[in-house]
């Protein structure tokens, strides 16, 4: 029986037309759209040019991109604080449709949410995680000709499910599907842990989430951070608590990778964060004590599981050996990371989808900064090209 909550008449009308429920709600906010944008927002470029999504593909030009302009996204992390901003209070693009709207414009065509609060006075009020909020957040994505790719939404913090958390991860499952996405995740690693244990636990319980989630048709993810690539503790003499302190040279996220259903659960790799893992992450010491030398490769572990990542975060820094981390963010396509190597070693272009991200891109003393570094974003990544 579907958890998914929906109207009597919604669905007497679904079955006389005889499609599934994600397509019936894309056809109705798709007609709700075309009927009240068009006098009052005008048409989204993607479709006031001709252009569908599958543009690259017929089109010679595009064949030398390295990411297809249907794939093109951002998470809206990165431009949080225009979401949050007072409309009244300013001229500058305030709010989810007003934000919505700036990102069609410089070319996006996908973005992947990062809550779903606004500003109290934004249009539809502070809290769209809601049926009736998500179906207006839909509307607006259609106007512009976005596509909801992802979220960042709730992970149940318990294992085994308590009741509240899994009627909660249900419900953020239904507002994924209003939205139209093929995926739904997290912003955090699968567990904090550097022990088998510990790694074999996060995957029983991400093995379970990910099955109620495909039973709603979505693929679950998670996306991750520089220690989920670090060596997972397996082995050689235990600690004061009986724990492992030496490894056999596998990494926590590869082992994570073995142990879970690759039809039930998909990873997000924040480029960025790898390469931190590459800076910092290079040696490990065996059981026996010796320490051996293993630098990540991160494109490697991304086409060796091709299919296990359909999501990008593309972030960008600069090399800074004093930082700890190695790098300093900056905005996409100004800093040393060569996404060009990157996306051409990985290939598939037509199945990722990279997400532009900058984390410190908001500021407090210029306040137009995130749409502008969004918009830089957006150029460099349609720039890359094959060599």
């Amino acid at each position: 029986m579907s958890f998914f909550r929906s109207s009597g008449s919604d669905d007497s009308v679904r079955r006389a037309l005889g499609v599934e429920r994600r397509r019936f709600l894309s056809t109705c906010t798709a007609v709700g759209a075309a009927a009240i944008a068009a006098p009052v927002f005008g048409a989204s470029p993607a479709l006031a040019h001709g252009r569908g999504r599958d543009d690259d593909h017929d089109h010679g030009h595009g064949r030398k991109e390295l990411v297809p302009s249907h794939k093109r996204g951002l998470i809206l992390y990165t431009v949080r604080d225009a979401i949050g901003r007072d409309p009244g209070a300013s001229d500058l693009p305030s709010g989810f449709r007003e934000v919505f709207r700036t990102l069609s414009r410089y070319g996006y065509r996908q973005v992947e949410f990062a809550g779903y609060g606004q500003h109290a006075n934004a249009p539809g009020g502070a809290n769209l995680d809601t049926v009736a909020g998500a179906r207006l957040l839909r509307c607006w994505l259609d106007d512009y000709g976005l596509r909801a790719q992802g979220s960042h939404g709730f992970i149940p913090a318990s294992w085994p499910l308590s009741t509240p958390d899994l009627d909660r991860f249900k419900h953020a499952l239904e507002v994924a599907n209003i939205l139209g996405m093929d995926h739904m995740g997290t912003g955090g690693d699968p567990t904090w842990g550097s022990t088998r244990a510990e790694w074999d636990a996060a995957a029983e319980k991400w093995n379970a989430m990910g099955a109620i989630a495909r039973r709603a048709g979505i693929k679950l993810y998670t996306h991750n951070h520089d220690t989920a690539y670090d060596f997972l503790l397996d082995g050689g003499p235990a600690d004061a608590q009986g724990r492992p302190t030496r490894s056999s040279g596998i990494r926590k996220l590869e082992y994570f990778l073995k142990c879970t259903d690759p039809k039930n659960v998909w990873l997000e790799m924040d480029v960025f964060w790898a390469h931190v893992a590459r800076y910092k992450f290079h040696t490990y010491t065996a059981h026996d004590g010796t320490p051996v030398r293993s630098v990540f490769d991160p494109a490697r572990l991304v086409s060796r599981n091709s299919k296990r990542y359909p999501l990008f975060h593309a972030k960008d820094g600069v090399v800074n050996t004093n930082s700890g981390l190695g790098y300093d963010m900056v905005p996409f396509g100004t800093g040393d990371i060569d996404y060009r190597t990157f996306f051409t070693r990985v290939g598939n272009r037509n199945y990722y989808n990279p997400m532009v991200e900058q984390d410190n891109a908001p500021s407090g003393t210029s306040p137009g900064q995130s749409l502008d570094y969004a918009r830089t974003g957006y150029t460099n990544l349609a720039a890359l090209r094959r060599r």
